[in-house]
C-alpha cells in the first residue's frame, strides 16, 4: 500500500510498514512542519492514505471532498510504549486493504470507516 505518514506518527510503526513491503513516505523526512493542509494536498497528489493521530483532519479531509484515490486513518489510541508502537500500530494497518477512498478511525475497542464523500 501507498501511506503518507503524518510528523506525528511513531517513526518505529513507518520502519514496520516498509520492512513488510509498504510503500510509506514520512512528513518528518520529508517535510517537518508542514500544515495540515499542505499534508492532506500532498496526499491527495501522490495518492497516498494519509496516517496520522491529528484529529484535526477529519473536518479538513471532509471540506476538501478527498478523490476516492487516497484515504485518512485516525488514529484516535493512547500512544503504546516506543518499544511496541511499532509493531503494534503497524499490525492495525496490515489487517486491511481497503483504507483507500475511506475515512478510519482506529480507537479503543474498534474501528469505523466512512467512505468519503464523491469530489
Amino acid at each position: 500500500m501507498r501511506f503518507l505518514a503524518d510528523e506525528n506518527f511513531p517513526r518505529d510503526a513507518v520502519l514496520v510498514l516498509r520492512a513488510a513491503g509498504h510503500d510509506v513516505l514520512y512528513i518528518r523526512e520529508d517535510a517537518p512542519g508542514l500544515g495540515d493542509r499542505a499534508v492532506l494536498a500532498q496526499a491527495v497528489a501522490l495518492q497516498r492514505i494519509l496516517l496520522t493521530f491529528d484529529k484535526d483532519f477529519g473536518e479538513i479531509a471532509f471540506r476538501a471532498k478527498l478523490p476516492a484515490a487516497c484515504g485518512v486513518v485516525l488514529f484516535r489510541l493512547p500512544m503504546p510504549r516506543a518499544s511496541d508502537a511499532g509493531n503494534r500500530i503497524a499490525a492495525l494497518l496490515i489487517q486491511r486493504t481497503d483504507w483507500v477512498g475511506q475515512f478510519a478511525v482506529i480507537e479503543p475497542g474498534g474501528m469505523r470507516m466512512r467512505p468519503l464523500p464523491a469530489a
